[in-house]
């Protein structure tokens, strides 16, 4: 599975009609598009996808067509999405019609070159759950833990009576490892 950290924008164009389609982080996704509907009051819509897991790595899936026929303008977004494996991610493909009518056929090709070639623009990095826990030291051995622990990872220091308290962020299977590691040298 992929994912993105920066939002990517992409604009293409289909007999007349404008496409402006926005690929971004799934927890922006709703003020995005609040956003853009301020930014975009003339265009006609507002289609999105999205693709995100919640807090118990379930994965959930929706796509909402903005007006346009039914099952034309979200779903071919949605699949898209899916066939690029992409999760935790948002589309958002604002529409300014041209004054040549597309179809169903060619709005679901439309919707969908736009979600391909905004993620084709994208710079498209390996998912991986993330979770946070706290590593605990004392004194005399937080130079031990500094030395395990990878800066980039490190989300708090927080100095307490007894020693230190560093929490981290990371992909879960490499945070499980530093806590494997970091109890067989308690031991």
């Amino acid at each position: 599975m992929k994912t993105i950290k920066h939002s990517v924008f992409v604009e293409t164009e289909e007999k007349k009609s404008r496409f402006l389609a926005f690929l971004l982080p799934y927890s922006v996704l709703d003020s995005e598009l609040d956003r853009l509907r301020r930014e975009h009051p003339k265009a006609n819509h507002h289609v999105s996808a999205f693709r995100a897991f919640d807090t118990e790595k379930r994965l959930h899936e929706g796509a909402k067509d903005d007006g346009e026929p039914s099952g034309s303008a979200g779903m071919p977004a949605l699949k898209v999405l899916q066939g690029h494996e992409l999760v935790n991610v948002g589309v958002i493909i604002v529409r300014y019609f041209g004054g040549i009518k597309l179809g169903t056929g060619g709005m679901a090709r439309a919707y969908g070159g736009a979600v391909k070639a905004v993620i084709e623009a994208a710079d498209l990095i390996d998912f991986s759950h993330q979770i946070s826990t706290t590593f605990c030291a004392s004194f005399e051995r937080i130079s031990q833990l500094e030395r395990l622990l990878n800066d980039s990872l490190i989300a708090e220091r927080r100095y307490t009576e007894t020693g230190i308290e560093i929490e981290i962020t990371g992909p879960e299977d490499h945070v499980a490892l530093l806590v494997q590691e970091w109890e067989s040298l308690n031991y």
